[in-house]
């Protein structure tokens, strides 16, 4: 099989790059490199299965050669990258989408679109099934993310109902590991690295708030499963094991054995203050369930850091320019 990904620079789609060659598949990854970073890549620069071809999908996406399966991953994924590119979020969920789905229907190809759990927005019910419309602001400042991922969406099942596209939607709850930006400001890097670097470590609010985190291996995983089937999805894609943001930093300090402090922090509006998902469906559909814990899995990812000090130098720079 050969894929083609967009945002397969990024953190989920290097892996997944990764995972796909690995088990004898052709990738062709395709990324602008705005968030991306061809360090994640660098391991696969000589492989004979890879290419990379650095495009903006907002603009347009043609392939050379054969294309069996598209897996659409380009987007600015944590909140400081896509607030500081607002309008560049919305066109990749748009235009990018709407340009990732025909090179798909010109090849009759499979299209995975990587959604995410910001779709049910600040939730009024939980846990969240997939049957559950959401509740999203749409005027707000996430709005730029959460609305351009439900569209994507909306996008996708059009094609599949009026084209005939074979489409799989994924949601992806909070997914961490090794290659994350220490400066993406997600809150599993944040800790770490504050943790590392003997800085504070920032919560915000008062620390109730919860999320539910998956290691990387495991996400990859559920790609593999929904790209290698018909299902259409929606599928949640993620770790039912919810903690809350004052359990999380507890267990960065112990992993890191650092003594920080924890600093509270003013609360971002349209935080959602619970988030879990229902994953009976990616267990009946794809057989698919996480396996790494969150204590190995932050394991893993502070080993990975340690032995990158430049990240650690770099998120510490970030921090004194805030």
């Amino acid at each position: 099989m050969r894929v083609v990904i967009t945002g397969g620079a990024g953190f989920l789609g290097s892996h997944l790059c990764d995972a796909l060659l690995e088990r004898g598949d052709g990738v062709v990854c395709v990324d602008d490199l705005s968030t991306g970073r061809l360090a994640n890549l660098e391991h696969l620069r000589d492989h004979p299965g890879f290419v990379f071809l650095e495009r903006d999908v907002s603009r347009g996406l043609d392939v050379a050669g054969r294309v069996d399966a598209v897996a659409h991953l380009a987007s600015p994924a944590s909140p400081p990258d896509y607030l500081r590119r607002p309008l560049e979020t919305l066109a990749v969920g748009s235009r990018g989408t709407e340009h990732a789905l025909a090179l798909a229907r010109r090849h009759g190809a499979r299209f995975l679109l990587a959604s995410t759990s910001e779709v049910y927005g600040s939730p009024a019910v939980h846990p969240q099934p997939e049957e559950y419309w959401g509740n999203v602001n749409p005027i707000g400042p996430r709005s730029v993310y959460d609305e351009a991922k439900r569209f994507s969406e909306a996008l996708a099942s059009a094609h599949a109902r009026t084209l005939g596209t074979s489409t799989g939607i994924v949601r992806i709850f909070n997914t961490y590991g090794p290659r994350m930006s220490a400066r993406d400001g997600r809150v599993v890097t944040n800790f770490i690295t504050q943790a590392l670097n003997g800085e504070p470590l920032t919560v915000y609010g008062g620390g109730a708030q919860t999320r539910s985190f998956c290691y990387v291996d495991d996400l990859v995983r559920g790609l593999l499963a929904m790209l290698d089937c018909a299902e259409p999805g929606p599928v949640n894609l993620g770790n039912p094991e919810e903690r809350t943001m004052l359990e999380l930093a507890e267990l960065v300090l112990r992993a890191t054995g650092s003594r920080s402090p924890v600093l509270h922090r003013t609360l971002p509006q349209d935080d959602p203050p619970r988030r879990r998902p229902v994953i009976t469906r990616a267990g009946q559909t794809l057989g698919w369930s996480p396996e790494i814990g969150l204590e190995e899995g932050i394991r893993r990812t502070v080993a990975w850091f340690v032995a990158r000090p430049e990240e650690l130098r770099g998120a510490a720079l970030t921090a004194l320019d805030r």
